[in-house]
This record gives structure tokens, sequence and C-alpha cells, in this order.
């Protein structure tokens, strides 16, 4: 397989540890992300280059679009409500406040209108499966989905919400399940690829149009397009050394933004940024907390 170099745009200076979560409000124009470790949740307005900042009070793994503005916001104290335009958190459930070593990571709203929220093992050293898979809905309703991850992550629903692929970055596989868009319910799991570190360890993901998995291989510096059956069908190569998450964007989703982290690994330390490129294929839609898509 070539693998392809298009033209990849950085579009902040603003360094950043660990670059995550991009989601696109198709009603404001613009892009949401964080920095995990900041702790902070950024806007950024692709037509005027304005970048606002949030400042959170803990860690921020990851986020949603709510439809009155607000975004619910997965914290390392729980799952809040944000308002942007007051500055103030609602505090609506934290799963795991019974594991102080874990904090929440990926997470994205399905199709059904649910928040998913996984978490991880964020101890230093050797990591442990503690982490597991969350389904919480706008009343704060909360179902446990998966156990024994260890770095839940790469949340994506194919076009018609029928599919959702799902993948843990240490355990390093992407599995699939199939999925009930009205009752958010998962059956027949399957492991379709492990990703080695050479391949690109999964890390956050998006679908596109025609039900194929972008994952950001963090430790290749790369994405990787992987078909249904668990084939990489296209890689691309990024400037930043370690990619962290593809989101598609802007009109008719056919722009792909992907923010990326902090290391050293090809030698003098690279920040985490916010880039966007053209791959010649749009993106499945993306719901909004308490919102279930028209499928």
């Amino acid at each position: 397989m070539q693998i392809e170099t298009p033209v990849v745009t950085q579009l902040i200076d603003v360094p950043l540890g660990c670059g995550e979560g991009p989601c696109w409000s198709a009603a404001e124009g613009v892009l949401w992300f964080v920095d995990i470790p900041g702790p902070t949740l950024f806007r950024y307005d692709p037509a005027t280059k304005d970048l606002q900042r949030f400042a959170m009070p803990s860690a921020i793994g990851s986020f949603g679009l709510v439809p009155d503005g607000r975004l619910v916001v997965a914290l390392k104290h729980g799952i809040h409500f944000f308002d942007p335009k007051s500055g103030k958190l609602e505090f609506l459930v934290h799963p795991e406040a019974d594991i102080p070593g874990n904090r929440y990571n990926d997470g994205k709203i399905g199709p059904d209108g649910c928040f998913w929220v996984g978490s991880m093992d964020d101890r230093p050293g050797d990591k442990e499966p503690t982490a597991a898979l969350y389904r919480i809905d706008i009343k704060g309703r909360c179902d446990k989905v998966l156990t024994g991850l260890t770095v839940s992550n790469g949340l994506a629903w194919t076009p018609d919400g029928r599919t959702m692929y799902h993948s843990d970055s240490r355990q390093r596989f992407v599995q699939t399940f199939d999925f009930d868009a009205r009752t958010g319910a998962l059956a027949n799991g399957k492991r379709i690829r492990m990703l080695e570190e050479q391949d690109g360890r999964p890390d956050g993901a998006a679908c596109d149009a025609e039900g194929h998995y972008w994952s950001a291989g963090v430790s290749a510096g790369v994405l990787n397009r992987i078909a249904p059956d668990g084939t990489i069908v296209r890689k691309i190569a990024m400037p930043a050394a370690a990619p962290t998450m593809p989101c598609f964007a802007g009109l008719g989703l056919k722009t792909l933004y992907v923010t990326s982290l902090a290391t050293d690994r090809l030698g003098p330390k690279q920040f985490g940024t916010l880039m966007v490129l053209d791959v010649g294929v749009a993106g499945a839609p993306i719901a909004r907390f308490g919102e279930p898509l028209a499928l």
C-alpha cells in the first residue's frame, strides 16, 4: 500500500499537550476541540480563524454538543453540562467516582442521542483493564456497556446508525458491534483489526459516508482508513508525529480536521496542534445530546 501525503495545513499556534475530540457544530459553523491536560475547551471558527478558550477545572477527556448551545463535558470529576456563555458547569453523573485511578477519555454522541463515553487507567506505569464504556442519556441515566478495557477510544458510527466502531488504545484492537439506534443496544461484537505500533496504535476515530473507519494512528504519525472487514485501505502520513483524532466537518462534512498530542518520539519535542486536509470523501453525521439522528 502506498502511503498518501496530501497537503496538510496547521491551523493554530497554541501548543497543545494532548489535543483531542474535534467536533463540528454545523449550527455555529465552528469546530470544538480540547487540550486534555490544559485543561481547556477550544472553539475554532474557520471563517474568521478566531480561537476561543474555556478553562476547565480538571482534565477534560471528551465532550458532545447539546441543542441549546451547551456542551456535555467529561471531566476528571464527572460528567457535566457546560454553558460557554456563562462559564457555568452543572453536574450530571459520575459513574466512576469510586475509581480514582481512572479518568474519562474518548466520548461522542451516538445516533441514539446519548453520550457514549469511555474511561482509561490514568495511573503512571503499566496500565490495567480497569476501564469501561458508558451510555448516558440527557437525564443522567447511565448504563455500563463494556468492561475489561484499558484505554477506551475510537468511538464512531456508520451513517446508517447500524454499526458502532470502538477501540482500545492499549490493547490495540478495533472492534465493531451491531447497533440499535432506537435503544442503543449492542450485539454481535467482533474484533476486526489489531493495530501494532508500526501500524498506528488506534486512538480517536471517525466514520465516513461510505461506512469506513478513520483511525488516528497515534504511534506512527498516520491516519488509517479501515474497511468494515478490518482491511486498511488507505494510509495517510501526517506532519504531526502523534495524531489523536479526525473529524469530518464543514459544508457537506467534506473537510477533515485532525488533532495531535505533544511527543518527542521522533527527536525534538513536537507540541500538539490542530490540522486540516482534504481526503476526498465526506463524513457521517454526529448527533447532539438528547436529539437522536433521523435515520
